[in-house]
């Protein structure tokens, strides 16, 4: 599908650092723009056995506000970040364990949903989890004037009538996740769409570049 010329494929600044904490198996902070998000995995673990799943890992999502307790926001976010988790872990490969994924928001200035998926990815990464894909966090708003705005700020998602984020996959740049509020028409989702499978190739870039500069300095 072809990209509206009126959009604009700008993201704002990323940054990531990974194994930044001591006792959790896998880490990672993420930040884009002033957004920035702090990440901890713990497992494979023992589980409960009121949570234990014969046949896979069980995967419990925890997101922690900047302040205050969690809300039905946070319950909604959680869900998200969980089904993309298990789209890409291979969990099969650790039957009867746990895997807790804990995020923590440290600055909320729009995209956050976007910025939690791509700080659990890199954290899944840290661990050295079983994944058959790679994912990434991608979110994009229609402000009134029907133009896509991707990675928008707290003020632009403010004035938009739309806010969409998709989780796309690294191998065919296929949605995993959606999640939207506002309204738009079919076309306008076919779209923002279209416009976050663009974006998605510069975020797997950078996380590529990311890891790369890591482990240079290792070897």
């Amino acid at each position: 599908m072809e990209v509206c010329s009126s959009t604009d494929i700008s993201l704002r600044e990323f940054g990531c650092e990974q194994n930044l904490l001591s006792r959790p198996d896998g880490s990672a902070s993420f930040v884009q723009g002033d957004t920035s998000v702090l990440v901890g995995m713990y497992g494979p673990a023992e589980v409960k056995v009121s949570k234990e799943i014969y046949d896979r890992a069980t995967l419990e999502v925890l997101i922690q506000p900047k302040v205050g307790l969690p809300s039905v926001r946070e319950r909604s976010q959680e869900q998200c970040v969980r089904e993309t988790c298990e789209a890409s872990l291979l969990s099969f490969l650790h039957p009867r364990s746990s895997l807790t994924l804990i995020l923590q928001v440290v600055h909320d200035d729009g995209s956050l949903l976007s910025c939690l998926l791509n700080a659990a990815c890199m954290a899944l990464m840290d661990a050295g989890l079983p994944m058959s894909c790679l994912f990434c966090g991608v979110t994009c708003a229609i402000n009134s004037d029907g133009q896509i705005i991707t990675d928008p700020t707290a003020a632009q998602e403010k004035e938009c009538r739309a806010i969409l984020t998709f989780a796309i996959d690294s191998t065919d740049h296929k949605v995993m996740m959606s999640s939207t509020q506002g309204s738009f028409s079919v076309h306008e989702l076919q779209q923002c769409i279209a416009v976050c499978q663009n974006a998605s190739e510069k975020i797997f870039e950078f996380y590529r570049d990311s890891v790369q500069r890591r482990y240079s300095k290792t070897l």
